[in-house]
């Protein structure tokens, strides 16, 4: 009895993080959205980077949708998902890349997730897709981490929002340890949280003032 009540605390722990983690994603965007409206600059922002993390975040959730995994050990992703496409759209807008072939590629995307979504295209091409989503979020934070580096300058990054990151991803690995234990998973959150974590830790070394 002693095992199962240890048990069921660990699980009480673990549903309390996933509710914890899926609130912070609530707002998690919502810094550097308002961050880069209120400058009207995407400097210090990778797009390629912005890009590939929706790639990413679409693969990790359409992966977890369609292999029946609990809805809690998920739920942020679609409403992190939501959060990025505004936020793309805000960076592409102020480097002026709104045009006819981001709207083209956009309904691709669509049609992409539409039909993984409804198991039009074979939910087997994401077993393939899913062992990529660690290096390709990998590198789209790296990828923002050099644009800090490069440009010296973080004022269009929300610390707030990669605090978030790092948080959100690090809980995961608990969450996901006693829910499924998908290793592909939990890799793909461990290197996330070494990689936001640094982005963070720039970002807040560039963000300090400047002497004249």
């Amino acid at each position: 009895m002693g095992l199962l009540d240890e048990s069921g605390i660990l699980y009480v722990i673990a549903d309390v993080l996933s509710i914890v983690t899926i609130a912070s994603c609530l707002v998690s965007k919502v810094p550097q959205i308002q961050t880069v409206r209120q400058l009207q600059s995407a400097k210090g922002l990778s797009v390629n980077g912005l890009l590939m993390e929706l790639c990413s975040y679409t693969v990790t959730m359409l992966y977890n949708y369609t292999n029946g995994y609990a809805f809690l050990s998920y739920l942020e992703y679609p409403i992190l998902l939501v959060q990025e496409y505004v936020l793309i759209y805000y960076v592409l807008q102020y480097e002026s890349l709104l045009g006819k072939r981001a709207y083209q590629w956009a309904a691709l995307y669509v049609a992409v997730f539409v039909g993984f979504a409804t198991a039009i295209i074979p939910s087997s091409l994401l077993m393939m897709l899913v062992p990529f989503t660690t290096p390709v979020g990998a590198t789209s934070k790296v990828m923002q981490l050099i644009a800090i580096l490069r440009s010296k300058d973080s004022q269009s990054v929300s610390l707030i929002t990669w605090g978030i990151s790092a948080f959100t991803n690090s809980t995961r690995i608990y969450t996901i340890m006693l829910d499924s234990g998908d290793k592909m998973l939990l890799a793909n959150f461990g290197i996330s949280t070494v990689l936001s974590s640094s982005v963070l830790l720039a970002a807040w070394y560039y963000k300090k003032p400047k002497k004249d």
